[in-house]
């Protein structure tokens, strides 16, 4: 039911939008940057629609249900990224004339080595930003249909890769405006109705928080992956026909649904913190529960607000305007979009935590959005509301899901193994039969934390070279590398050690559980340091400052830059 009205509708009109495409599809500048003629008001509508991912619709919400208020913390560094790229990036990324990150590092370095690097670093951050994409939308059809998890991460990987196969950039552009006004429209009219129609009890427990001690009803919750749980006193559970009475630790097996009595006191899950309690209303945030609260809030927001800077099918967006004066204008359009959005993943994250707290026990508060409106109305209001979440969520996951595999495939075989159009509209295939395949295996993994480690390999070796390569002119091809290689050895090396779990405690622990705070400098520092022991080219100085120049538009950017070197 919720597939045929919810879903089909979203991922039927992403491919027939996509047919646009089409006819406009003769050249590789078509299918990456869709010829450089997207309008400043559309071109931040796609932004903005690219931009909203599953973090942004379903994990925000899911992290405040988990985490509590300091989770609102995340949409001000997802915002507060593009205010750094207007005033740093924009314009001179579109007026160097380039078609992806790479293409820009060699036309600014005349290094073919630092262009496979920066591929490579691009095939990084693309896998951690979308494998959480096609995994939260098996999760959420799972949950509010109860079809089979892979179903949802099969539909998300098919609609992308065909609306991209046929029509790329200019398709995606198409796509993705549409789907920003549709996830805003979806996003905020259940929230209103949700407020109206939780009563004034309700609205008071979400801003006066109380612990979640016992449950108020019979619950039933599904163990999608293996939990852990700890009973402070003997409580009787129901498992299939069966009842139970557990009491200490309980390794709880995937797949198993649990009904927890009315009254029953509420299990501790290993690692989480109960929602609602005193550590919950705080309005900061306790990465790996190091105990510095606002040493986790700075490294998260550094990790965010530069990281935007550096997401590579962002910074592709910006290549698609017609000149380095429509990049500026898009850049500050979709900073008033995105702050509009997110005045309300906090209404959802307070309503979740009164309405279904129930989630954090099997860790699928990424699901919180959808599960709701079922909460407060059982009819058909509720299921329509359901329905049209649903519907957002999965426009959510498309339209994110569309640039990256766009820009991961433009750095195979645009950089890695440059082809033509043909090479390029396989690749997208293949890429997205990949990320399939990782998603059906990372059912466990936080949404919202691979993103932010997505963010944070952006922040730690893309920032570093692009604001370097546009305003420092004593950058040098050494330095370009050595910086962006120890970025992305020393943020992926911290990301590694913490999912083997390595044991860290204290202030250290927040560093490893988010190094931006050290990995970004250390890049930048690499790369200078590097770079003044060297010498950069005679024709330096001059690339540079074509990328502050009013674009003349008889020649492109890129060609002339390539011309002082020549």
């Amino acid at each position: 039911m919720i597939i045929a009205f919810a879903v089909a509708p979203v991922v039927l009109v992403t491919l027939l939008i996509g047919l646009r495409g089409v006819a406009a599809m003769r050249s590789t500048s078509d299918f990456l940057v869709a010829s450089r003629q997207v309008s400043p008001l559309l071109n931040s509508a796609a932004v903005a629609g690219e931009y909203l991912s599953a973090a942004s619709f379903l994990g925000v919400a899911g992290l405040v249900v988990k985490d509590g208020i300091g989770s609102l913390w995340y949409p001000v560094g997802f915002t507060a990224g593009y205010i750094a790229m207007l005033v740093l990036v924009a314009a001179p990324m579109r007026r160097s004339g380039a078609l992806t990150v790479p293409d820009f590092a060699e036309a600014r370095l005349a290094s073919p080595a630092l262009r496979r690097t920066t591929a490579v670093v691009i095939l990084v951050i693309g896998g951690l930003y979308l494998v959480p994409q096609f995994r939260t939308a098996g999760l959420v059809l799972s949950v509010v249909s109860e079809t089979p998890y892979w179903v949802g991460v099969v539909i998300a990987g098919t609609g992308v890769a065909i609306t991209l196969a046929l029509g790329g950039m200019r398709a995606a552009t198409y796509v993705q405006a549409f789907q920003f006004v549709l996830k805003l429209v979806l996003f905020i009219v259940p929230a209103i109705w949700l407020l109206v129609q939780v009563g004034p009890a309700v609205r008071h427990e979400a801003v006066h928080p109380v612990e979640f001690t016992e449950f108020h009803r019979d619950t039933r919750v599904v163990f999608r992956v293996g939990t852990a749980l700890e009973f402070t006193e003997p409580t009787p559970v129901r498992v299939g026909r069966e009842t139970q009475v557990r009491t200490g630790h309980w390794e709880v097996p995937a797949g198993t649904a649990v009904v927890f009595p009315e009254g029953a006191a509420v299990p501790d899950v290993s690692g989480e913190a109960r929602p609602g309690g005193d550590e919950w209303e705080r309005p900061l945030l306790d990465l790996a529960d190091a105990g510095h609260p606002l040493l986790s809030t700075w490294a998260l927001v550094v990790a965010l607000a530069l990281g935007t800077m550096g997401l590579p099918h962002v910074i592709m967006r910006f290549h698609t305007s017609p000149d380095g004066r429509a990049a500026r204008r898009t850049a500050a359009i979709t900073v008033g979009l995105l702050s509009v959005f997110y005045l309300f993943p906090g209404i959802y994250g307070v309503l979740g935590r009164v309405l279904v707290p129930q989630l954090y026990l099997s860790g699928a508060t990424d699901t919180a959005v959808v599960a709701l409106p079922a909460q407060v109305d059982t009819g058909w209001p509720g299921a329509t509301f359901t329905a049209l979440l649903t519907g957002g969520a999965f426009a959510a996951f498309l339209a994110t899901s569309l640039g990256l595999v766009l820009v991961v495939s433009g750095a195979i075989s645009h950089d890695l193994l440059p082809g033509g159009l043909g090479r390029l509209r396989v690749t997208v295939l293949a890429v997205s039969a990949v990320v399939v395949l990782l998603a059906l295996s990372a059912i466990r993994l936080d949404a919202g934390v691979l993103v932010t480690w997505g963010f944070t390999v952006a922040a730690s070796t893309f920032c570093p070279l692009l604001v370097l390569g546009i305003w420092w002119s004593r950058l040098t091809v050494a330095g370009a590398m050595s910086g962006v290689l120890v970025g992305l050895f020393a943020s992926s090396g911290a990301i590694v050690c913490t999912l083997l779990g390595v044991p860290v405690s204290g202030w250290p622990a927040i560093l490893v559980a988010q190094p931006a705070p050290w990995s970004v400098p250390l890049a930048f520092a690499t790369m200078i340091v590097v770079s003044l022991r060297g010498r950069p080219p005679s024709w330096s100085r001059t690339a540079m400052l074509r990328l502050h120049l009013n674009e003349d538009r008889v020649e492109t950017p890129a060609a002339r830059l390539r011309a002082l070197r020549g």
